[in-house]
């Protein structure tokens, strides 16, 4: 007992010690600057008539948007070790309440989307971080990184005062804003500037929802100084006492200029996305921006004595269902790869964009030196997996939940995820018919359906495809729609109406489909692990389709990126050892599926494809991207 009451003790002052010591360290970290220097902490980012100042020394923002969700967590530092190196002083990100808060009582802040984590980095990088926190981001995600169960509400006004939506934003609000309040510069940490909402200008449906928002940070102990940001034709609409009026822009005109110094005349200037490419939808060409048109602007803002955060800096993936969608002037849906033909690759790696930018930045340093450029990561190809077992879509429906339904029920309003509802994937619906006939979809087909009757392949009902035939057949047989969600749009006016699989009624020689069994498919993580005990069998020499295909890439050592592709399948998705890759389709422009060496494991890999239609069961793995034929923005 003596022993045991004096090794306790030495153990309570070893304890007590190293806290000690913790501290120092935390107060001499937190008392310095992203560069390195003391610093004291009590004033923080300013906008003075002319220039920004950061402590009251004059500070040019020279900023680069890399989202922590968007990029393997393994690869954050990689990633931002590379800015830096690039000139980079200020991280930008968007916050996804929609990766955040899934479900209304389920939060998510760890792993992958531990930002906490992403901002401490960035700060012992020596980064200071403008921090965009919504709730809308757009960014090209699904519904603008709003949550799809916020849908489940037939009177929700999104982005507006309406009670359902001010009230989510509240409690998301009180979950994530105690995480951020610490690590603000004036508290020792390295969020400098918050940009409150994004592009309200072009929505503007609510003139007292912009100081809602604002309220609603500041209230919970957001004290930094405050950005909005917009297009030049909609500052004015777009912003709110008390915060900055940044710009959006491709090109530096003089209008938008004058725009800006009209609406702000005694502030300095900032652009908030430089847009150093752009996103790329299925049917169209890769966008790419010519990287002297790119550095021709980027000099001649900081010329200007302007600020700049480049959008974006480093793009990576949409894994999963992420993406989102355009409606104007008709529906498209993107592509995974976030490239966005930025200086940083998709994969990390240098483009000819990163070494002009270097260059150009360098001599805006005023003679100080940039962190060495990183060695880049070794990439593989990978011998092809051969897809050796076949499961049939008609084979997983007891692994899915079921409901029953006299009326088809979108996505949104499925009973569901605790009553979520469903928020990305397809849906099956399936009811019973007695004859052939006309089947119209009434436009109520968000956003494809394959049509199949007793399982055969009918057709395809899509945005401009509203009428199909059904064959006549004797008694009664199985009608079924497979209804994939392709993306909710991620911009514009119509938020509100993106609720997805069957909107409203199909008809058959123009009566209404009634009594449906529904299916949700949203092929979560635990789907798929679910699928080991599926009767998967040897794969036959013609398949039926819709189907998973599941085969094996072995991976010697320490695994390395790789891209997936896919020539002789049509149109599906890939999922790695349970991992949502993304989507693939033979239209492109997109070709191959950037798979991060962290996904893999060393040894045997599980590849799962989803297919609809074709698939040539061989899955080849390439050292190089291919995101298709490229055009110049326009």
């Amino acid at each position: 007992m003596v022993v045991l009451r004096i090794r306790n003790g030495q153990k309570r002052k070893y304890t007590f010690l190293c806290l000690c010591v913790t501290g120092f360290i935390m107060y001499r970290y937190l008392s310095m600057s992203a560069g390195g220097q003391r610093m004291s902490r009590k004033v923080g980012l300013v906008a003075n008539s002319s220039q920004f100042t950061l402590e009251g020394k004059p500070f040019q923002i020279i900023g680069g948007s890399v989202h922590y969700f968007r990029v393997p967590r393994a690869y954050w530092r990689d990633r931002l070790v590379k800015m830096k190196a690039c000139g980079i002083n200020t991280l930008t990100t968007h916050v996804p309440w929609s990766l955040h808060q899934p479900e209304k009582d389920v939060f998510n802040f760890h792993t992958q989307l531990d930002l906490e984590a992403y901002i401490t980095l960035a700060a012992e990088l020596g980064l200071w971080v403008i921090l965009r926190l919504g709730p809308y981001i757009s960014s090209e995600l699904d519904l603008g990184g709003l949550p799809s169960w916020l849908l489940r509400d037939g009177s929700m006004r999104l982005r507006t005062t309406y009670p359902g939506f001010t009230q989510a934003v509240d409690t998301f609000y009180d979950k994530l804003i105690p995480k951020m309040v610490p690590l603000q510069f004036k508290k020792g940490g390295p969020i400098i500037a918050v940009q409150v909402e994004n592009e309200y200008g072009s929505y503007s449906k609510d003139e007292s929802y912009m100081a809602f928002i604002k309220e609603a940070l500041q209230s919970r102990g957001i004290t930094e100084l405050l950005f909005t940001a917009d297009g030049h034709n909609a500052l004015k609409s777009g912003g709110v006492d008390g915060a900055i009026r940044a710009v959006k822009l491709r090109r530096l005109s003089q209008r938008g200029v004058r725009d800006l110094q009209a609406i702000q005349p005694n502030s300095p200037m900032m652009v908030m996305d430089y847009w150093t490419g752009w996103y790329d939808v299925w049917g169209e060409l890769h966008h790419v921006l010519p990287p002297e048109d790119m550095v021709s602007t980027v000099r001649e803002i900081l010329m200007r004595g302007m600020s700049v955060n480049l959008y974006m800096f480093h793009g990576g993936s949409s894994f999963g269902f992420l993406t989102g969608g355009i409606q104007d002037p008709s529906y498209k849906a993107l592509v995974p790869s976030y490239d966005y033909d930025a200086p940083l690759t998709e994969a990390g790696e240098y483009s000819q964009k990163y070494h002009l930018l270097r260059d150009l930045l360098s001599r805006f340093n005023r003679g100080e030196s940039f962190p060495e450029m990183p060695a880049l990561r070794y990439r593989e190809a990978y011998e092809p997996t051969i897809m050796y077992q076949h499961l049939s879509l008609w084979d997983v429906l007891s692994f899915a939940e079921g409901f029953k339904s006299h009326k088809p029920v979108n996505m949104e309003n499925l009973p569901t995820n605790n009553m979520n509802g469903q928020s990305f994937g397809y849906t099956l619906y399936e009811t019973v018919v007695t004859s052939g006939g006309l089947l119209k979809s009434g436009d109520n087909v968000r956003d494809r359906a394959l049509v199949f009757l007793d399982k055969a392949y009918v057709g395809l009902f899509k945005r401009q495809s509203l009428e199909l035939a059904l064959p006549d057949g004797k008694g009664e047989r199985t009608l079924s729609l497979l209804v994939e969600n392709c993306g909710r749009v991620h911009q514009g006016r119509g938020l509100d109406k993106q609720r997805k699989g069957l909107v409203g009624d199909v008809l058959l020689n123009n009566t209404p489909l009634r009594d449906f069994t529904i299916y949700s498919l949203d092929m979560k993580p635990s789907f798929i692990d679910s699928l080991h005990q599926a009767p998967w069998k040897t794969l036959p020499e013609n398949p039926r389709f819709p189907a998973f295909f599941m085969g094996s890439l072995f991976s010697y050592g320490y695994p390395s990126d790789t891209f997936v592709k896919l020539p002789g399948w049509e149109k599906g998705v890939v999922f790695i050892n349970g991992l949502n890759l993304g989507r693939y389709w033979s239209i492109g422009p997109q070709q191959a599926l950037y798979l991060p060496g962290p996904f893999l494991n060393s040894g045997i890999n599980q590849v799962i494809v989803f297919e609809e239609q074709e698939g040539d069961y061989k899955i080849n793995f390439e050292d190089s991207p291919d995101l298709g034929m490229a055009a110049d923005i326009m």
